[in-house]
């Protein structure tokens, strides 16, 4: 497959010679004759490396760098500089340039570095594929269960992501939209392309035009060079905008015009930029309210709620509990080294009596610190947060009879717990060894549990 490669010289023969060494050696090769000159070809997904001149007039090959730095730290740079230049070259590579070469340089010079700063593309975009697949693989789990709910989910998400429809996700804070937003993106033909979030809610409104169009040169105070914006990142990829609502009603119709018309001017500049962005948006808020209400345009709403995700809360789906809590154990077990092996029943029991209203977020964070707490080999009920564990103790359990007044919380707790090994026990016909795995612990704890709660043990022949 060819490759291909920006060079960026302000001499018409260089740019030429440079040219024509690199298609003999087989690439792709585009050309601009300054930094500003660029800028579009770094918006290119099949971009893999850039050769500059250091200096040119307007934005240098300094400048270049470092705005690859920032928007484009996927594809490497190869600094071309004259003699007199070299320690500024050096500089250049300490802030991130992969190479330099020094005027006059022989053919085979360019290739190698070129060929070099390849393989260095390549290793950087290995990289990234492997976190996506790994926050994939995480969401993924964050997302699973067994329940109708979970299941519904996970069906709605596959049926929609292979299209270029928009969107909308709507949920409970912490249930996971962005995760639903991000798996969507993973399962689309778009997933080799940019995924690019923002959060509407955390950028002054003042900043927020700028940082979604993005600005050119002297747009405002402040504004020395041109900026890509975060629909230009997404060019070719997925845009989430997360926390729509708080987005402001006049920058809503200048987004209205990109989502119908794919089309924008940055800040600043009265040229039209065409873009090719798939939209997925999330909100907590009930958004047809706010358009009742005057603070959410509806045009923008019926054209970002084309196919409409609600991702359910986490009480909507409490039979999912252990199977999450297992997963995030499993994550923290390996990032602190502890050797704890699940959680005891009673906990298991307390956990589906609270109510969650942080969601998976909560959930993960209670279940991190519950493993810092533990000090034995299965996490107990006073390692469990004390808001989890008090409003997990008060609420009535539907598969239990209400605590008596006059019986003490541990006198309670026991008989919860001895309640749920019996009917472990009752489900595996007295086989301890699958009891053991049905609750989460190990046969050895179970053993010890049944023997101070004084549980008398009969395997049945079924």
């Amino acid at each position: 497959m060819k490759r291909t490669i920006l060079v960026v010289d302000d001499e018409t023969n260089m740019q030429a010679v440079m040219r024509l060494v690199l298609e003999e050696a087989g690439h792709v090769v585009r050309v601009a004759d300054s930094g500003e000159a660029a800028l579009p070809h770094l918006l290119d997904p099949n971009l893999d490396v850039v050769v500059t001149d250091l200096r040119m007039p307007g934005m240098g090959g300094d400048q270049l760098i470092e705005h690859l730095r920032r928007e484009r730290p996927d594809v490497p740079v190869i600094v071309v500089t004259a003699h007199g230049t070299i320690p500024s070259a050096v500089k250049a590579v300490h802030q991130g340039a992969a190479d330099y070469l020094t005027k006059p340089f022989e053919p085979d010079e360019l290739v190698i570095a070129v060929h070099n700063a390849l393989k260095l593309h390549d290793i950087l975009h290995e990289n990234q594929q492997l976190k996506a697949a790994a926050s994939q693989s995480f969401g993924t789990r964050r997302l699973m269960g067994t329940g109708v709910a979970a299941q519904r989910l996970q069906e709605e998400i596959r049926r929609v992501a292979p299209y270029k429809t928009n969107v909308l996700i709507s949920g409970e804070s912490g249930t996971g939209k962005e995760l639903v937003a991000r798996t969507v993106h993973e399962l689309s033909p778009r997933h080799d392309h940019p995924w690019v979030a923002i959060n509407c809610s955390a950028i002054p409104r003042d900043l927020m035009e700028s940082e979604l169009f993005g600005y050119v040169k002297g747009a405002f105070t402040g504004a020395t060079q041109n900026r890509l914006g975060r629909l230009e990142q997404a060019n070719g990829g997925t845009l989430f905008l997360d926390e729509i609502a708080d987005l402001d009603l006049a920058l809503q119709a200048k987004l209205l015009r990109v989502v119908q018309e794919r089309e924008f001017s940055p800040v600043g500049s009265d040229q039209v930029r065409r873009v090719d962005v798939r939209f997925l948006a999330a909100s907590n808020r009930d958004l047809k309210q706010m358009v009742r209400e005057g603070k959410f345009r509806e045009d923008l709403l019926y054209r970002l709620d084309v196919y409409h995700i609600v991702v359910p809360s986490l009480r909507e789906r409490c039979e999912d509990i252990p199977l999450l809590a297992e997963s995030f154990l499993h994550d923290f077990r390996g990032e602190t080294g502890k050797t704890v092996r699940g959680f005891s029943p009673a906990v298991l029991e307390v956990m589906a009596r609270y109510g969650w209203p942080g969601n998976v977020r909560e959930l993960r964070n209670a279940v991190e610190r519950s493993l810092l707490s533990c000090r034995g080999e299965s996490i107990e009920v006073g390692d469990l947060p004390q808001a989890v564990l008090e409003a997990g103790t008060a609420l009535p359990s539907p598969a239990a009879d209400t605590r008596p007044v006059d019986q003490d919380l541990d006198g309670w707790l026991t008989e919860v717990e001895r309640r749920a090994i019996l009917e472990a026990l009752a489900a595996c016909h007295g086989v301890q060894a699958q009891a053991a795995r049905r609750l989460g612990v190990s046969e050895r704890s179970l053993w010890h549990r049944i023997k101070k709660l004084n549980i008398q043990v009969t395997r049945s022949a079924g």
